[in-house]
């Protein structure tokens, strides 16, 4: 099964491990405890979990349990009936409601009160909730899926979250690792937002200085990717000329950098899945066992292939999987301009498009 990361952009071997893990545990119905910092995408990496299980043509319904006061949460989790409280003037569905079939996604759950996990550990062992102000029952099918920033054995331990609960969550760990343990994916990242921020400001194309680029790399993003999206589009709006300069950087970016002129030169992370395909003429093609390197770029040879045990089939489609996310992506999802960016019609685009079940 190829897997849909659509979205997620990186190829770092940090980020590649959770992806395998993602690809294993998505087609069960496991439940999964997203952990990682905030700011990290744990909502992207959950919803790429959603769309390549069994339950894909079914709702994702997420909902932030530290976003919502605690005395609304219970009723946007299980719903209530009409005068369950005041301004309850008609019966409503809960999330759990809405999601049946499909994925909940609990984000910070760890922000839940130990009352209302009592439920939603019932909700686990019996699969079924009862709406605020209800007599009964009701049954719904639902995976579910907790994410959170906080140690939840920690937690446990002095008493703010149940030992049952976080068990039960904690069936399949999938930890996504802090954007300064992801080595190069922080300039691919750069890279993707900046080009995604001028095109919406209409701005003619910006990009990095050499040493912009250390610093991006050499600064440790306590925020993560979030920190990281933020900066970028900062830069965007007041970067005067057509390349970013140091000084166009927060300041507080360079204080915690120092001396800048001593950070070592970027060097690329070599990645085996992660190919760009030129069309070239045969009688261009390397010969059998050569590797023809230019611009950074290289073509991959047989040894790549059993390094990653991949078939010639499953590596080309696994290739241009990675190249339609990234354009849809880099084209916030817009068809036709993800077409542009891989240089094929948008009828071509949808077909494969559906294909892989993406639309």
């Amino acid at each position: 099964m190829e897997l849909n990361i659509s979205g997620i952009i990186g190829q770092s071997s940090s980020l590649a491990s959770v992806f395998k893990m993602l690809g294993k545990v998505a087609p069960t119905d496991s439940n999964v405890l997203v952990t990682g910092e905030s700011g990290t995408g744990k909502e992207l990496l959950v919803r790429a979990l959603h769309a390549n299980s069994n339950r894909a043509a079914k709702p994702f319904v997420p909902i932030n349990c530290g976003a919502i006061p605690r005395e609304l949460l219970e009723s946007e989790l299980f719903g209530h009936e009409k005068g369950a409280f005041t301004h309850a003037i008609r019966s409503r569905p809960g999330r759990f409601e809405l999601a049946d079939g499909g994925t909940v996604f609990l984000d910070e759950i760890g922000e839940m009160e130990l009352s209302l996990q009592v439920k939603i550990l019932r909700v686990l062992q019996e699969k079924e909730i009862e709406r605020v102000g209800g007599n009964g029952v009701k049954k719904v099918d639902v995976r579910i899926v907790a994410a959170t920033n906080r140690d939840l054995e920690n937690e446990v331990a002095v008493g703010h979250f149940r030992g049952d609960l976080f068990y039960r969550l904690n069936v399949i760990p999938l930890h996504l690792p802090a954007l300064r343990e992801r080595g190069g994916d922080v300039l691919l990242l750069a890279r993707n937002f900046l080009e995604r921020f001028c095109r919406k400001k209409s701005r003619l194309s910006l990009k990095f200085s050499p040493l912009v680029e250390k610093i991006l790399v050499a600064y440790d993003w306590p925020g993560n990717v979030r920190e990281l999206e933020n900066v970028i589009e900062r830069l965007s709006i007041l970067t005067d000329g057509d390349v970013v300069q140091p000084a166009d950087l927060p300041q507080k970016i360079l204080d915690r950098l120092g001396d800048a002129s001593a950070l070592q030169d970027v060097e690329a992370e070599e990645s085996p899945q992660n190919y760009v395909h030129d069309a070239v003429a045969p009688e261009q093609c390397p010969a059998q066992g050569t590797q023809v390197s230019a611009a950074g770029f290289a073509w991959p040879v047989l040894a790549d292939l059993e390094d990653i045990g991949l078939d010639l089939k499953t590596f080309l489609e696994t290739a241009e999987t990675r190249l339609i996310g990234e354009a849809l992506a880099r084209a916030d999802n817009v068809k036709n301009l993800a077409a542009e960016f891989l240089g094929v019609k948008r009828t071509t685009l949808i077909e494969k498009l559906r294909k892989r079940n993406i639309l």
